[in-house]
């Protein structure tokens, strides 16, 4: 289960990516390459998709493809910020932006992407998307802040997992299934469902990305496994397999740097059990988005959209 072939919709992801190149273009040497290593280096184009899906599910919304391109510029934002933060080695398989270029080429050049934004979604009139995307970046620059909170006082519990997950990634994603019902003058159970959608799928989605960061393999995430351990981030596995082990609260206070820790964890984590729990969290959260949807009316894009949240329950990458 993974992406639907929908021809219009991949028509309309290539328009996406020679616009989004087109307004990051700069006359500034290092900002230019920094947007070519992480803007217009392709990913997963998850926000995008989910806009384009949403807006079509509706019909078609208006200024459908500045709200693609916005959403996606927050994105690529927060990444070069949040690599920073976390003194991140790669992104998407290349040697982070700041580490090439200096933390504060970087920084300024997150600041050009949100700057971007701001020109994008001028566009479309509409005072209400602008106060949701100053509500979705406040919201972003607080799960940031919340997660290394939780670390430095090892207030690790479940709740603050989840205020977290939703916080930094499903906020995101509600706004782009949400945002094109805005647009089109959607209101009731159906912009209440592409909303829900977006956060249950996004809150799904980072559940399976911190469930691969340790379970998962380099070869097929294309990256080190490991990375939250190294920066001290309690995630879902992490505080089940506390639960049951005490040790685990050490493995994470030293950041994994013992030999052997990571390996301990991911053997705890089968032979408990834990594993296979976290895995039915996941599925039964995907299973929850794909319900959302019940309220829009039948066609491929509503199917697609559930695909995507389906998809989650068994994403290997």
């Amino acid at each position: 289960m993974g992406f639907i072939a929908l021809p219009d919709l991949e028509a309309s992801l290539r328009r996406f990516e020679e616009a989004l190149s087109e307004l990051v273009q700069s006359d500034v040497l290092f900002v230019r390459l920094i947007h070519q290593d992480l803007v217009t280096a392709g990913g997963k184009r998850i926000r995008p998709r989910l806009v384009l899906l949403a807006s079509r599910a509706l019909g078609g919304a208006p200024f459908e493809m500045e709200l693609a391109l916005a959403v996606e510029l927050l994105h690529s934002a927060t990444l070069l910020h949040d690599d920073l933060i976390d003194d991140a080695e790669t992104r998407r398989g290349k040697e982070a932006a700041f580490r090439k270029y200096g933390n504060a080429v970087s920084v300024l050049s997150g600041d050009f992407l949100l700057s971007r934004l701001l020109h994008v979604i001028a566009k479309t009139g509409r005072m209400e998307l602008v106060e949701r995307f100053a509500q979705v970046a406040k919201t972003l620059s607080e799960g940031e802040v919340l997660q290394f909170q939780v670390a430095a006082l090892e207030d690790y519990s479940l709740e603050n997992y989840e205020r977290i997950i939703t916080a930094k990634t499903a906020v995101l994603m509600e706004l782009s299934t949400e945002g094109p019902a805005l647009l089109k003058g959607v209101d009731g159970e159906v912009r209440e469902a592409l909303a829900r959608f977006g956060l249950l799928y996004g809150q799904a989605f980072q559940m399976r990305d911190d469930y691969l960061d340790l379970m998962g393999t380099p070869e097929a995430l294309g990256k080190p496994v490991g990375g939250d351990l190294r920066e001290g981030k309690a995630t879902l596995i992490t505080l089940l397999l506390m639960e049951r082990f005490p040790e685990v609260r050490e493995v994470l206070r030293r950041k994994g740097r013992r030999e052997g820790d990571l390996d301990r964890l991911r053997m705890l984590a089968w032979e408990s059990g834990v594993a296979e729990e976290v895995e039915r969290r996941i599925r039964e959260r995907a299973l929850l988005a794909a319900a959302a949807l019940k309220p829009l009316r039948p066609s491929p894009y509503k199917e697609a959209l559930r695909a995507l949240a389906l998809k989650e329950a068994e994403r290997l990458s």
